[in-house]
């Protein structure tokens, strides 16, 4: 049997493994059979904490539900940090991921990521042709709902999509997501977020996570809803953002800065799981 947490960040769920002291064979079809919520334990993201080599803390490796490895993941990023940052008695620790080191702060309850600075560069979100990030149109063929949508593109570790509509709660997430996830303009496929302004502080997100689906909440996703809102001249310096599961805080002070994120994390439970049986 292998131990493991289930925690959650507004609601986007992970089953955690430690494997700092001791190596866990996990592979994709592993992870798809932990996540799935009939027959595995059930979650968005599995997430093996590992030693780093860089002088960070530890290293987090992330696999979507679908069995994908992913570069990043901000509500896990916050519940990983709140476990070390308990464990060591320390008020900061840096994580290590495939999308970059985070530096992460700690007052108790929340944790605060300084999630690097996003990246606008069209071969860096990436997309497959040179395209001006800030605001370019997605044909989405065969869709009655966006024929054409205005769109703006960023990398805060991983590729996403914003797309700024009317009413984000009664966007069609489901029907669009998957669509424009696997649009030829993504070679490297991307997350989605549907977002309304609400005011110059306050944004309203839905998302569609690449390798997942919908999730109640999307830690990078807020970052670069609250991101391309600046950019677009639609929010200030400093944002809340609504999701599904609840509210993140996003700072960012202009190009060339990091973006700063404040949410909560949670520990549901602890258990054991013997991944062979779940294998077979």
């Amino acid at each position: 049997m292998t131990a493991f947490l289930k925690m959650h960040g507004l609601g986007n769920d992970f089953a955690v493994f430690d494997a700092r002291n001791q190596p866990l064979a996990l592979d994709a079809a592993a992870a798809r059979a932990l996540a799935d919520r009939r027959f595995g334990v059930g979650c968005d993201q599995v997430i093996v904490i590992e030693p780093a080599a860089n002088g960070a803390d530890a290293f987090m490796r992330i696999y979507n539900s679908d069995g994908g490895e992913v570069e990043s993941c901000g509500n896990a990023a916050r519940c990983v940090a709140g476990l070390l940052i308990g464990e060591k008695g320390a008020q900061e620790i840096k994580l290590d991921t495939t999308g970059g080191a985070l530096i992460c702060k700690s007052d108790g309850a929340h944790v605060s990521i300084d999630m690097g600075v996003p990246k606008f560069g069209w071969r860096e979100i990436p997309l497959a042709r040179e395209t001006d990030t800030l605001s370019f149109p997605i044909e989405i063929p065969g869709s009655h709902l966006y024929a054409l949508k205005i769109a703006t593109a960023v990398n805060v570790g991983n590729p996403h999509v914003v797309l700024f509509v009317d009413d984000a709660g009664k966007a069609p997430v489901a029907e669009l997501g998957p669509q424009i996830e696997r649009h030829a303009l993504f070679p490297e496929r991307t997350n989605v977020e549907f977002v309304t302004l609400i005011d110059k502080d306050r944004l309203r997100m839905r998302v569609w996570e690449r390798g997942v689906g919908i999730t109640m909440a999307c830690g990078t996703g807020a970052c670069a809803a609250m991101v391309a809102a600046y950019r677009r001249g639609l929010a200030g310096h400093k944002a809340e953002v609504v999701l599904d599961g609840g509210s993140l805080t996003l700072e960012w002070g202009g190009e060339g800065k990091p973006v700063i994120m404040t949410g909560p994390w949670a520990l549901s439970y602890k258990g054991d799981v013997d991944l062979e049986a779940l294998r077979r």
